[in-house]
C-alpha cells in the first residue's frame, strides 16, 4: 500500500484509477452466455450451473419445503439481528414515499405526476466468497414498499445444489416472491428474457463480479432495465490526526475483504498519520480471516497526504467514492462540501459497516466513479412516474395558440390541427 505525498491536481486522474481485471475475452463469453439463455433457456441454465457453480439441477426454483429447512437452520440471534436491520430499512425507505402535488401551469391546464411501481423485478444476491444475505434485505425491502407485484430473486447454489439458509430466511422475511439457484451471467440472463421456470422482469437490481455487471449491461441495451452500472467495492475516507488510526485502518480492510479488486483509498493532511494508518493495516491484516482478499487490495490501494482537508475533499469529490467515511475535526462541514459520493457516514462513531447492515440507508450504490451521476438504490428505483395532464375547454383557448405556433414552425402541422380542430 502507497503513501503518496501532495500530488498534483493533474495527477489525481491517474493516483485514482481503480483496479481492473484484465479479460479481453469477458463480453464474448458473457454474450455466448446469455444468447443460449436466450435460446435454450431452463436447459441452458443448468447446464452452466453444472459448469460454473458445479451443482448438478433438476429444478430451479427453491421450494418451501427448503424454505422451512433454511429457517430451522438459522441461528436466533442472527434472526433477531435481520429483524432489527429490517425496521430500520423500512422506517427509512418508507419515509421516502410523498404525495406529488397537482399544478396548474396555466388557468385551465392542470399537470401532475403518479408514482407506480415497476410491476415485476428481479434481484441478484451474489454467493460466491460470502453470502451476501444483507443484500437481499437492501434489494427486496424497498421493493416490497414500493408496491412491486412480482419480486423475484437468483443466487448461486453450492455443489450440493443448496441456497445459503440465511440468505433464503432475509428472502422470505423482505417479500420476495420467488426464489431461483441461479448464478452469475446466467441468472441475468435468465431474468432479463425468462425462461420455462424464471419469469421475466421488468428491471434487474444487484451486485456482483465483473462477468455480472457486464451481462447487465448487455441486456439493457435492448432487454430490460438495470439499477445502474457497476463494478467492484471501494471506499475513500477524509481523516485527520483526530482520529484513531486504527478506526481509519479498520475501515479500510472491511471494504478490502470484500474482494481483490475492491479498493481503499485515504484522504489525509499530517504524514505521520499516514504512517500510523500504515502501521495499524499491517497489523490487523496479520490476524484477518480473510487475507488472501485483503492483502491483495491493498496492492492498489493508498493513502494520500494533502497540504489542507479542501485538498482533500476536492480530490475525494474527483474519487466519486461508493462510500465516503469522513472522520476530522468539522467533519460536519465538510459533509457538505461532498458532491459526488454514494452514501456518507459523518464522525468517529460511524463506521461504513453500519450502512452495509442495519443503520436503515440502502448499500447498493454506484461505484467506478458513476456516483458523479448516479444514486444508490432508493424507493424511487423501483417506481416510474407517469405524468398526467388535463385541460379544460378554457385552457385550451389560452394555451392553443402558443401551441399552433410553436408546431407550425417546426413543420408539423398535424400536431397544430390536433388543437385547431377542438378550438372550433
Amino acid at each position: 500500500m502507497q503513501i503518496i505525498t501532495n500530488p498534483q491536481p493533474h495527477m489525481w486522474d491517474e493516483l485514482l484509477a481503480r483496479p481492473h481485471m484484465s479479460n479481453q475475452d469477458l463480453t464474448a463469453v458473457v454474450a455466448e452466455v446469455l444468447n443460449r439463455i436466450r435460446t435454450e433457456g431452463d436447459k441452458a441454465v443448468m447446464a452452466y450451473e453444472l459448469q460454473f457453480d458445479k451443482a448438478q439441477l433438476t429444478t430451479l426454483q427453491v421450494s418451501d419445503a427448503e424454505f422451512a429447512e433454511a429457517e430451522a437452520q438459522v441461528d436466533p440471534d442472527l434472526k433477531k439481528a435481520l429483524q432489527i436491520a429490517k425496521e430500520n430499512i423500512t422506517t427509512f425507505h418508507a419515509a421516502q414515499k410523498h404525495t406529488l402535488p397537482k399544478v396548474e401551469t396555466t388557468s385551465g391546464v392542470t399537470c401532475w405526476q403518479k408514482a407506480v411501481a415497476i410491476e415485476k423485478v428481479g434481484l441478484y444476491v451474489p454467493g460466491g466468497t460470502a453470502p451476501l444475505f444483507s443484500t437481499v434485505l437492501m434489494l427486496a425491502i424497498p421493493a416490497q414498499i414500493a408496491g412491486c407485484k412480482e419480486i423475484v430473486l437468483c443466487t448461486p447454489p453450492n455443489a450440493q445444489g443448496k441456497v445459503n439458509p440465511i440468505i433464503l430466511y432475509a428472502a422470505k422475511l423482505s417479500g420476495v416472491s420467488k426464489v431461483f439457484k441461479i448464478g452469475g451471467i446466467q441468472a441475468i440472463g435468465a431474468m432479463a428474457y425468462g425462461t420455462e421456470s424464471v419469469p421475466k422482469v421488468y428491471k434487474i437490481f444487484g451486485p456482483g463480479n465483473q462477468y455480472v455487471m457486464a451481462a447487465k449491461q448487455q441486456v439493457s441495451l435492448h432487454d430490460v432495465a438495470i439499477d445502474m452500472p457497476a463494478g467492484p467495492s471501494e471506499v475513500a475516507i477524509i481523516a485527520d490526526e483526530t482520529a484513531q488510526a486504527a478506526s481509519v485502518a479498520a475501515d479500510m480492510l472491511s471494504q478490502a475483504e470484500h474482494g481483490k479488486d475492491s479498493q481503499s483509498i485515504v484522504f489525509t493532511t499530517n504524514s505521520q498519520f499516514a504512517a500510523a494508518i500504515q502501521t495499524e493495516v499491517e497489523k490487523q491484516v496479520a490476524i484477518a480471516p480473510r487475507k488472501e482478499f485483503i492483502q491483495a487490495s491493498l496492492q492498489h490501494s493508498k493513502i494520500f497526504v494533502l497540504d489542507n482537508i479542501n485538498d482533500a475533499v476536492a480530490m475525494s469529490n474527483q474519487y466519486a467514492p461508493e462510500h465516503l467515511i469522513i472522520m476530522c475535526k468539522d467533519y460536519q462541514a465538510v459533509a457538505e462540501q461532498i458532491t459526488n459520493a454514494g452514501s456518507v457516514f459523518m464522525g468517529y462513531y460511524t463506521p461504513e459497516s453500519a450502512g452495509d447492515y442495519a443503520s436503515g440507508t440502502n448499500h447498493t450504490l454506484p461505484t467506478s466513479g458513476y456516483a458523479k451521476a448516479y444514486s444508490g438504490v432508493n424507493l424511487d428505483s423501483y417506481t416510474k412516474k407517469i405524468t398526467f395532464q388535463e385541460i379544460t375547454q378554457d385552457g385550451l383557448r389560452q394555451l392553443g395558440d402558443t401551441i399552433e405556433i410553436m408546431a407550425e414552425n417546426e413543420q408539423l402541422m398535424a400536431h397544430k390541427y390536433a388543437v385547431s380542430i377542438r378550438k372550433q
